[in-house]
């Protein structure tokens, strides 16, 4: 009883982050905020997957409190990538959420341009808009300019850098003053999570 509570309240929120991905309406500023996000020239698919620390984001509405917030990209062999979000939710002792996707690239010229599917038959697009030449940090964005996620290989990310992917973010037409930090704990501070609930 208790999973099928879990998994119709899993389905509740997809529907929700569906409905919100269909929106195409440009929620960018400035005089770039209706052109199309331009994307990186080439993604390495291996130098890409792996674990990645969300730095900064405007994210889906099940992100607004997320604290040690990581993605996990995992190739397969079917050519496809398996995408997980894993957080706490509501501060650094709330309950862990673990959200499973798979993932494609949609452009296989620059690899930069993938689809995520939370489940069938809902598919939500995902741009990889700015990314380090040594993969240490990346920038996904959405087409709408609703959404976006700084992700570090590192718990931090320096200053510097985070102020040039502003700045380059606010040229795309984003309105960077709706960025959260997102709280991230150093390494030797985070505990060792088993059996944690998936969502």
């Amino acid at each position: 009883m208790a999973n099928r509570a879990r998994r119709a309240r899993t389905l509740r929120i997809l529907i929700v982050l569906g409905l919100q991905g269909g929106c195409l309406t440009s929620q960018g500023i400035g005089p770039n905020a209706t052109r199309p996000l331009d994307v990186v020239p080439y993604v390495n698919l291996e130098l890409f997957s792996g674990e990645w620390y969300v730095i900064e984001s405007i994210g889906l509405d099940v992100e607004a409190n997320a604290y040690d917030q990581e993605e996990i990209y995992s190739l397969r062999a079917d050519g496809r990538i398996d995408v997980t979000a894993t957080f706490y939710d509501g501060g650094f002792d709330g309950p862990h959420r673990i959200l499973p996707q798979v993932g494609w690239v949609h452009d296989e010229t620059t690899n930069a341009e993938w689809r995520i599917r939370p489940f069938w038959p809902l598919s939500l697009d995902y741009l990889i808009i700015d990314l380090d030449t040594d993969y240490a940090w990346s920038v996904v964005g959405h087409p709408s300019k609703r959404w976006v996620w700084i992700m570090s290989r590192d718990t931090v990310l320096d200053a510097s850098i985070l102020a040039g992917i502003r700045q380059r973010l606010g040229e795309q037409g984003y309105d960077v003053s709706r960025l959260r930090p997102i709280p991230q704990r150093p390494f030797n501070e985070r505990p060792f999570v088993i059996g944690a609930e998936a969502d």
